[in-house]
């Protein structure tokens, strides 16, 4: 066990190395977030009724569709390193998938942390005032690091199964894509019929509501729990699913 950590902590190291080398991805993935929060508030907030100030409503969103854009990036360098035959150095060193695997999440949350961090601060700057508690504001960041961590893993499982870095790009875009219909950006109620079942039920809206409640020290009811039961569902498919594809592929 011991071992196990010492080489995902390694390889959670190696994986933040090559984002230091790569800082114009990184940038991107920092400041595409920004940049829709500043459209969104400035550009459209205007003309959206959400009975409350928009920047208030919008934040939360924003920062769920910020741990989509870090995530996504685990799925590129996962199929890289299997591009290149990484991997099979790895397996030299008795290395198996899962530090390699747990490395490269570790590494995308944490770069997923500094990114949350900007953009909130950004947020601040354009007018978002939290009223939340300490413990509103570590249940809000527990929160959303179950997910960083959910959406990670299964971004890796994704990496194991396309075969270029371009495929793996295009699979996580419909991740990326998942807070659109949601609760993220206007209330399901102004969204078609047709859709509101998804967008009521799909993972990431009781996430946005609790993330919401929590920091405005509101009312959250069951959405804290559900978000959590989304979060675990997701991990436990992905880590499990990885595994398998790792077998698979290096077999």
């Amino acid at each position: 066990m011991s071992d196990t950590l010492t080489a995902a902590s390694t390889l959670a190291g190696r994986g933040i190395r090559l984002s230091r080398r790569n800082l114009d991805a990184v940038i991107t993935s920092m400041m595409l977030p920004i940049m829709l929060m500043l459209v969104f508030v400035y550009l459209f907030g205007g003309a959206i009724d959400t009975g409350t100030r928009y920047v208030t409503y919008v934040v939360p969103g924003v920062l769920v569709l910020c741990a989509g854009f870090g995530a996504a990036s685990t799925a590129l360098s996962v199929s890289e390193d299997m591009r290149l035959g990484v991997v099979d150095r790895f397996r030299t060193l008795d290395i198996g998938g899962t530090p390699f695997l747990a490395g490269h999440v570790a590494a995308a949350v944490t770069r997923n942390a500094l990114s949350t961090t900007l953009v909130l601060g950004a947020a601040f700057v354009i007018g978002f005032r939290p009223t939340a508690s300490a413990g509103g504001w570590l249940a809000a960041i527990g929160l959303l690091l179950a997910y960083i961590t959910a959406v990670s893993w299964l971004s890796a499982a994704i990496g194991l199964v396309t075969r270029t870095p371009e495929a793996a790009g295009a699979v996580t875009f419909f991740m990326m894509f998942l807070p659109y219909p949601s609760s993220a950006f206007v209330p399901i109620e102004t969204m078609p019929s047709w859709l509101h079942g998804f967008a009521e039920h799909q993972p990431v809206t009781p996430l946005i509501e609790s993330m919401r409640g929590l920091l405005l020290d509101r009312p959250v009811g069951d959405s804290p729990w559900i978000a959590l039961g989304w979060c675990t569902g997701l991990l436990a498919l992905a880590v499990a699913a990885s595994g398998f594809l790792f077998r698979l592929r290096t077999r």
